[in-house]
């Protein structure tokens, strides 16, 4: 928030809808709103394009793209072909690429709101009762804004815990991550999810020692188990120490290296490094933007919506992060339009959570949709599973990429696709045919009659659906 003593204050201009954040669900939600004829704005304090654009998905994936290639590059041989020389890491251009990356995204979003007549409104936005909207810019200038409809969009940050208590040098969050100066030598993550695997494959690949500490059972814990597995079992293949069922307790900063205490199933140890990297979640962005003076309802640091994105007072709505559900770009981006049209007088069909894809951009990558194995039977449905390993697939034999697997759900009584989950070579390109399968009531028959180009890795899809029917052919 900013402070300043001596502030003007005026009410400059009223529209159909504002969108406080300019992230993924927010920047959709305004184009969205203007090719429905409505009047928008945007208030933005920081980079357009929210953390996603800038600090998350695309810049993240800049960074993984680096890491394949210098995988390549060292796997060459293993493809016939003989590279002269040795192959190093330049860790500055890595991050000045992965940044430049982010940069040209965010003069993207500039270009799409000037296209769609997007007022941007620079400054700290907080919401005021009767639709209004206080915004302060960078220099302390307070104008006040009214809408007939404001959209809450303002993402969240990296959560701390107290015994990771992150100071930017030595335990760093995500955005630190990716710009560090220097390539550390040695780094421990702690949390598994996809921010911190995806981290552990990046640092790994480009030569860092890496060690990933989970709490749970498995990495990536909220996948299938068997995807979780497998992804373990390829990070120790890599090189990365694996430390699951493990805590961190505490970590001494005082000296050149790092010493993390962590708990295991065995007993306490100490594990030096550089750098450690929080990636235990995150926390949303509700503070001090207006919440509790105009009465709306909030819930374990969540903001309370219906179906459609309405808060529990007239007028007021929020999507992505700062609402419960999966903390996905894409999930923003639809909540986004599913509450813009309604505003607008639209139909749109609700939100179904359950047909949501998550994708793990590691290497192997991992992809899924709907019920796991264990979430199906706890549901109390029969099922039916079907696994198609990619050893038995032509392309990933060709590709060198034979790590994974496509798994399939169904429900036994009535064939309906119950889930999909998949880790191997690019699968995150794969996910959306079942997604699209599901959402049109797609049986397991026309799955299996419907015919997969070959060589693909999409044929595994079919294959899969055919073992849960006792009908694949190629194991």
């Amino acid at each position: 928030m900013y402070f300043c003593q001596n502030i003007s204050f005026r009410t400059i201009m009223s529209y159909d809808i504002i969108v406080l954040g300019s992230g993924p669900g927010g920047y959709v939600a305004a184009i969205r709103a203007s090719q429905l004829g409505k009047k928008v704005a945007v208030i933005e304090r920081a980079e357009l394009g929210g953390i996603c654009l800038n600090w998350g998905c695309i810049p993240t994936k800049a960074l993984m793209k680096s890491a394949e290639v210098f995988n390549y590059a060292n796997k060459a041989k293993d493809y016939g072909i003989d590279i002269n020389g040795a192959i190093e890491v330049d860790f500055e251009a890595i991050v000045n690429r992965s940044r430049g990356v982010a940069e040209n995204m965010s003069k993207g979003i500039q270009y799409l709101f000037k296209k769609n007549k997007i007022d941007l409104i620079r400054g700290f936005g907080k919401i005021k009762a009767g639709k209004k909207i206080e915004v302060t810019s960078l220099e302390g200038e307070v104008n006040e804004y009214k809408a007939e409809h404001i959209i809450l969009a303002t993402g969240a940050r990296s959560r701390e815990l107290p015994s990771l208590p992150i100071d930017g040098k030595k335990i760093i969050g995500y955005r630190k991550a990716m710009t560090l100066s220097k390539q550390p030598k040695s780094i421990v993550i702690v949390g598994s999810g996809a921010i911190g695997s995806e981290f552990a494959y990046f640092y790994n690949s480009i030569g860092t020692k890496v060690t990933l500490v989970e709490f749970l059972d498995t990495i990536v814990p909220i996948e299938d188990v068997d995807v979780s597995k497998q992804l373990g079992r390829s990070f120790k293949k890599s090189g990365i120490k694996v430390m699951t069922k493990s805590e961190v307790l505490s970590v001494d900063t005082s000296e050149d290296l790092c010493k993390v205490l962590i708990k295991t199933k065995k007993g306490e140890e100490t594990i030096e490094a550089e750098i450690v990297l929080s990636a235990v979640g995150i926390s949303t962005n509700i503070e001090g933007i207006g919440l509790e003076e105009t009465g709306i309802e909030t819930e374990k640091g969540k903001i309370m919506v219906d179906e459609f994105m309405c808060t529990n007072v007239k007028g007021y709505y929020a999507i992505g992060d700062i609402i419960p559900g999966p903390a996905l770009a894409h999930t923003a981006s639809h909540e986004g339009i599913i509450c813009v049209e309604k505003i607008a007088g639209h139909s749109p069909t609700p939100m179904n959570y359950n047909n949501n894809p998550g994708c793990t951009y590691t290497s192997p990558e991992v992809a899924s949709v709907g019920y796991t194995e264990k979430a199906a039977l706890d549901a109390g449905y029969e099922i039916k599973v079907g696994k198609f390993p990619f050893t038995a697939s032509g392309k990933a034999s060709a590709s060198g990429h034979k790590e994974g697997f496509v798994k399939v759900i169904f429900d036994a009584k009535t064939n309906k696709w119950l889930g999909c989950h998949m880790i191997g070579d690019h699968v995150t390109e794969m996910i959306a045919e079942a997604v699209v399968a599901r959402k049109l009531g797609t049986t397991a028959r026309e799955i299996i009659e419907s015919v997969h180009p070959h060589p693909t890795m999409s044929e595994a899809v079919m294959e899969a659906v055919a073992a849960a029917y006792d009908e694949v052919i190629h194991i």
